[in-house]
Order: structure tokens, then sequence, then C-alpha cells
């Protein structure tokens, strides 16, 4: 029993720390210098958010697609495949999809991608552009607040950025 006990406080940590996980190499990007608002390029980027931002308030939850619990990948997988869109279901995979974006080029439905673990440097968190105003704002599920919008200004998302890709 007290071996059980270990291995699952030792295995719990591991999952959350790994929880959208990939291995990626860090790319370096230009800061935006776009002070004007940028709205959706078209319908279906639109639903996509507007799919996305029902589930603000969620609950975070490893391997989550529903109200009950989401985590980032599944936002994502889950607002795409409400348009008819498939979409990879880990961020590592997300990562490779589409073209990669110099910041100043992000629009709303574009993805962001970070690194949180500094002692293991690989893409596991991603993010929807919902917002380009004076600042990127994107929704995401964090691990400890569950789904909510941020601001890629912040400096904890400034400082974990990778890279962003459109893949509409």
């Amino acid at each position: 029993m007290q071996f059980r006990l270990k291995f699952i406080l030792i295995l719990i940590p591991g999952i959350l720390l790994t929880s959208c996980g990939a291995s990626r190499s860090k790319v370096i990007t230009t800061k935006t210098e776009n002070n004007t608002r940028i709205e959706p390029a078209n319908k279906q980027v639109h639903n996509i958010i507007s799919h996305a931002i029902e589930f603000e308030g969620t609950r975070y939850k490893y391997g989550g697609t529903t109200k009950k619990g989401m985590d980032c990948s599944g936002l994502i997988y889950t607002s795409f495949l409400k348009e008819d869109i498939p979409m990879p279901r880990t961020s590592r995979d997300l990562s490779l999809k589409g073209r990669r974006l110099y910041l100043k080029e992000v629009s709303p439905g574009d993805l962001l991608f970070f690194e949180t673990n500094k002692k293991r440097p690989v893409i596991n968190h991603v993010g929807l552009v919902v917002e380009v105003d004076n600042e990127i704002k994107f929704i995401h599920s964090s691990t400890s607040r569950g789904v909510i919008i941020s601001s890629l200004e912040e400096n904890y998302w400034k400082s974990n950025f990778v890279m962003a890709r459109r893949v509409l």
C-alpha cells in the first residue's frame, strides 16, 4: 500500500507537468507592433472562437474534452471539430500543423504554443487567439485555473512562448 501511494504521488505531478506534452525546439519570433484591432478572418474562425469561449470557466482535466473538464489541446480539438475540422489531440501534433507565423502576423483563430516546464524544454501548452488589439489575447485551459482568457503580455506567457501557427 505504501509503494502504491508513493507511485501515485510521483505519477500525478509528472502527468500535470507534461499535460499537453510535445517535443519541439524553441523558435525566435518578433514582437507584435500591431496597434489596431484585428477581427476573425471569416465566419468559420468566428464560430471556432465562440465555441471555445463557451468553455470559459470549465475546470482543467487531463485528457478532458467536455464541460466536466478540459485540457489545453482538448479545447482546440473540440472547438475546431465543431466546425468539422479534425485536429490532432496533442500539443505536439498541433504544433506541426499549419504555417508558422511572426507575432506581428497573428490574428484570431491562430494557435500559440508554449514551453512551461523549464526542466523539460518541450511544447506542452497551446492556446487559441481570440483577440488582437494592443495585445494578443488567447483562450486556453490552465492546470491551475481551468479554461481562461489570458494576454500574451503577461510575463509568464511571454517568457514561455515558443511560436504561433495558422491552420486556417
